[in-house]
């Protein structure tokens, strides 16, 4: 039987699978974080029909004469290359611009994926479309052991910020001089406890003929002895903490007594209430954020990064993931922005990385392959049928 006979069946072969994954992706066009895979062809067996044969001293050498036997698939390889980004406006959406994979467990087996469309569960878990869980490491106490192991990012409303207990106030502004001797200003700021329960702290300020003195009580009964302020040339000269009442003192040294208007007021103060989740937010490197009804803002988690010595040896599992196998290598997991690994950004997906264009052209190679080795088989039947027939 011809050997191009066969040759041609390869070719078909070789083609066809050209085809299925040009034809795929195409098909994953718009799917997230989808990458498209391209095929390599290599030549089979060759078949000597006759040796080469060395150089003599009289004869010169000649080459083999070698006959091949078609073509097969060498590898369809994984295009890994960036895929563009859109913007979703949701916060739980997320994609990694440069190298790297988000981990996903489900039913206790480890996969990996571009794709960062995630939502949350019933229990408050970031999950994928077809529900594996985004793994990473969970705050404690707003701090982030990204050494220890893995664990399921968990965002939920019944996560509460702890209460601190109220331990300073800073107080500043100005306390006229040219004020009536008895004039009295009085400043309120609202502190807690350590239990969270709020309380009222009241400063007051009485002018007298040195200057002012100062005092301070609170709900609980709490009092401080009474302070004079004196001022030289308008800076506080003695007189710059106040208390501590209850807990806290009263940082005064920002001050000032200038002739003109009252205008001293509580800059700032620690210690807050007990606070539940309102909404969180995501750092380039994966640390999840949240804000809490007490105006705290605190660490809840960590988004964990892997990547692979050679991606391109990851087994797809469908639904846009990926397994580690022998030719991948083990994971190498890290935040993101560090060791290589991509930033992470939220509220974006990435799309796919297939061109149309390109895909269309190869769509026509691969089709124009196909027919001509279609023509090789209907040749070589010909050439069959005309040696069949030379008994006629």
């Amino acid at each position: 039987m011809l050997r191009s006979l066969y040759s041609g069946i390869s070719g078909l072969r070789a083609h066809q699978t050209m085809l299925d994954v040009t034809g795929n992706n195409i098909a994953n066009v718009n799917t997230a974080g989808f990458k498209g895979s391209s095929v390599q062809f290599q030549d089979t067996l060759s078949q000597i029909s006759r040796p080469g044969s060395p150089a003599q001293e009289r004869t010169g050498g000649t080459n083999a004469a070698q006959v091949g036997l078609g073509v097969q698939v060498s590898a369809i390889s994984t295009n890994f290359s960036q895929g563009s980004a859109q913007a979703t406006g949701r916060a739980t959406d997320m994609m990694i611009s440069g190298d790297g994979f988000f981990i996903t467990s489900k039913g206790g087996q480890q996969s990996y994926a571009r794709a960062g469309a995630f939502d949350f569960d019933s229990r408050g878990r970031l999950v994928s479309p077809d529900g594996a869980l985004l793994q990473g490491w969970v705050a404690n106490n707003g701090v982030v052991n990204n050494g220890g192991a893995l664990g399921d990012i968990r965002i939920s409303k019944d996560m509460v910020a702890p209460p601190a207990a109220s331990t300073n106030a800073v107080l500043g502004g100005n306390l006229p001089t040219d004020a009536k001797d008895g004039t009295v200003v009085v400043r309120d700021v609202q502190v807690y406890d350590a239990t969270g329960a709020a309380r009222q702290l009241s400063i007051t300020f009485t002018k007298t003929g040195a200057g002012w003195n100062a005092d301070a009580a609170d709900d609980t009964g709490a009092t401080t002895g009474t302070q004079a302020l004196t001022f030289v040339n308008g800076k506080l000269a003695t007189g710059g903490t106040l208390g501590p009442v209850g807990g806290v003192s009263i940082d005064l040294a920002a001050l000032t007594g200038n002739a003109g208007d009252t205008t001293v007021a509580v800059k700032s103060h620690d210690g807050n209430a007990a606070g539940t989740l309102e909404s969180f937010s995501m750092g380039t490197d994966g640390t999840l954020t949240g804000t809490f009804s007490n105006g705290e803002n605190m660490v809840i988690g960590q988004v964990a990064v892997a990547n692979f010595t050679n991606p391109g040896g990851l087994e797809k599992i469908g639904s846009s993931s990926y397994r580690a196998t022998a030719s991948s290598g083990q994971a190498t997991i890290g935040v993101g922005g560090q060791g290589g690994l991509g930033e992470l950004t939220s509220g974006y997906i990435e799309m796919s990385n297939v061109d149309l264009s390109q895909e269309f052209t190869n769509l026509i190679v691969a089709q124009r392959g196909f027919q001509a080795n279609a023509r090789i088989i209907t040749t070589s039947d010909e050439v069959l049928q005309e040696l069949t027939q030379l008994k006629r």
